[in-house]
């Protein structure tokens, strides 16, 4: 077996971008058993202290999210991922690896808080074309420093769990109401996971964001378009997003996505010298949205604006600490075309233009029973070999509200 590839049903090499060169994290409970931390090669997870019990403290693995290890910093990370890729290459280890259909998979982390990003420029020109159209579509400070919000950590849910449509106060011409919103819609993001908090009063700085970021996930921050028209000046969102935030149940190690780290996106003016890099810190991810079976969204992550290492850095850079486990989100990615949109506000131009799905339906916003999936992968050469790390899914179907 190569490093590129991963283990199938009978054994054989499939690459699927989940092979050695990925081991993601999860937490996750096999056949009813406890949980426990798992990782995952091609389409078998095993109990990662099955494998490499014996590398760091036992009371890590006993753990049933991953913040403890989490909290063990990058070199921990980097010898328990080397044992994990010494011990999986050998034939014999096949034996410990069991179906992933058998395990159960959980939140992951445990977010004590949750940081929601605007860093993607074509979304944000979308949107203020959208919504302010005959004026400048950037905020006049959107170019200086990584706009972003506070969300709820506590309503971050794993892939899988299905949404239920929110109700809210709405305005419309005849007034006032509360109802079920009418204009749900998706958000196709990248969260980083932070594996080193920083102490209160010191920043972490733009260059040292790979010391405290452990890995990367999908992240799908649902939103209720009509309850967040109303709501959200002066202060910006709040229950049209804090009903439900979905993110992959596996973790990729940022370590794995490494040769994926690209130059971002000129920027222009230059940001302030506190978010000024030296080191590639853009990354190169393509990711789909796809609804109902229909792929809806096509964008690439590395023409992202602001890069994560930019966000962790202005996040902290006022005193502010995070913690292990904490997510950051990079908010809607979208690019250039029309089939690069993250959203269904973009996709669909606030409802103005219909998307055909591939069973002649149409959709401007999400119906329900509607199910919705998140993808991403980052395909690169390593050593003169391609090599592909694929990113846990985001998924999650509508419900009705109070049904």
């Amino acid at each position: 077996m190569t490093d590129t590839a991963s283990i199938g049903a009978a054994g054989a090499a499939v690459d699927d971008g989940f092979g050695l060169d990925n081991l993601p994290f999860g937490v996750g409970r096999i056949d009813g058993g406890p949980s426990s931390i798992l990782t995952r090669v091609g389409d078998r997870v095993v109990p990662v202290a099955d494998v490499v019990g014996d590398v760091v403290a036992p009371g890590v693995w006993a753990s049933t999210t991953l913040n403890p290890f989490l909290s063990l910093g990058p070199d921990a990370w980097a010898t328990v991922r080397s044992a994990l890729r010494d011990r999986l290459a050998d034939p014999a280890a096949l034996d410990a690896l069991r179906p992933a259909g058998d395990a159960v998979m959980s939140l992951p982390v445990e977010i004590g808080d949750y940081v929601d990003f605007y860093s993607s420029i074509h979304h944000a020109e979308n949107m203020g074309r959208i919504l302010r159209p005959g004026t400048d579509p950037l905020m006049p400070n959107w170019r200086h420093l990584p706009v972003g919000y506070h969300g709820r950590a506590g309503t971050v849910v794993v892939s899988g769990t299905p949404v239920r449509r929110p109700a809210g106060l709405v305005s419309t011409d005849d007034g006032v109401h509360h109802r079920p919103t009418r204009q749900l819609d998706i958000e196709l993001e990248v969260g980083f996971v932070i594996g080193v908090g920083n102490e209160p009063g010191d920043p972490v700085a733009v260059d040292g964001a790979d010391s405290h970021v452990f890995g990367v996930v999908l992240v799908n921050d649902w939103s209720a378009r009509d309850i967040q028209a109303f709501e959200y000046r002066p202060l910006g969102p709040f229950l049209g997003k804090s009903f439900m935030t979905s993110m992959s149940a596996w973790v990729v190690p940022l370590e794995a996505l490494r040769p994926a780290l690209v130059d971002p996106p000129m920027q222009e003016p230059p940001p302030h010298p506190g978010l000024r890099a030296n080191r590639q810190w853009g990354l190169d991810l393509e990711l789909e949205a796809h609804l109902d079976g229909t792929t809806i969204a096509r964008p690439s992550f590395a023409g992202t604006y602001w890069t994560f290492a930019q966000q962790l850095a202005h996040l902290t850079s006022n005193g502010a600490t995070t913690r292990p486990g904490d997510l950051v989100a990079s908010g809607t990615v979208s690019g250039p075309g029309r089939g690069e949109r993250g959203s269904l506000i973009e996709a669909t131009w606030n409802g103005a233009e219909p998307i055909r799905l591939d069973d002649g339906s149409e959709r401007c916003w999400l119906a329900d029973r509607d199910e919705v999936r998140l993808t991403g992968r980052a395909t690169f050469d390593r050593g003169g070999r391609e090599v592909t790390v694929t990113l846990g899914e985001v998924s999650g179907a509508v419900l009705p509200t109070g049904g």
